[in-house]
């Protein structure tokens, strides 16, 4: 029986880098329209949803703006901002796209895929591609499925 299966994802918490810091410095200020040295909660969105892709729930930006006024600041500095972000980005699930995608496809809910799971996906999402390019791209699954069990050896 052909299948490929899911192998285990997890959260890991990711190192944030100059770069990402950098980067949250500079949606800051791009979202600080009118320098003021902070971002209110409007902007606070804004900025959110120029890094995370998304708006963030009422109940989301009330938590992060909480934090701001625990200090007595009328919206949230760059060194918060750049604080909150940081935590934000580091406890994102690196892997929710890809299971996504694999929720997608595994649409008999088994927990791994068989041909005909990639083969339904690409007719649907690309139905010119040709088959043996959807039958590639399931053997290269497999392999990296089969490679990564242990083995009998390794187990004992």
């Amino acid at each position: 029986m052909e299948m490929c299966l899911l192998t285990q994802f997890g959260r890991t918490n990711r190192e944030i880098s100059d770069i990402d810091k950098k980067k949250f410095k500079l949606v800051f200020e791009l979202c600080d329209i009118d320098k003021k040295g902070f971002l209110n909660r409007e902007d606070l969105k804004i900025a959110v949803v120029m890094l995370f892709g998304y708006k963030p729930s009422k109940s989301e930006t009330d938590m992060l703006m909480d934090q701001a006024q625990e200090t007595d600041s009328p919206g949230v500095s760059v060194e918060m901002f750049v604080s909150l972000m940081g935590r934000k980005l580091s406890s994102e699930d690196q892997y929710l796209k890809t299971r996504q995608i694999f929720n997608a496809f595994d649409v008999h809910c088994r927990g791994f895929l068989k041909l005909e799971d990639y083969r339904r996906a690409f007719s649907k999402v690309a139905p010119l591609l040709p088959q043996r390019t959807v039958l590639e791209a399931f053997s290269q699954c497999h392999l990296r499925a089969l490679n990564a069990e242990p083995t009998r050896s390794t187990q004992i």
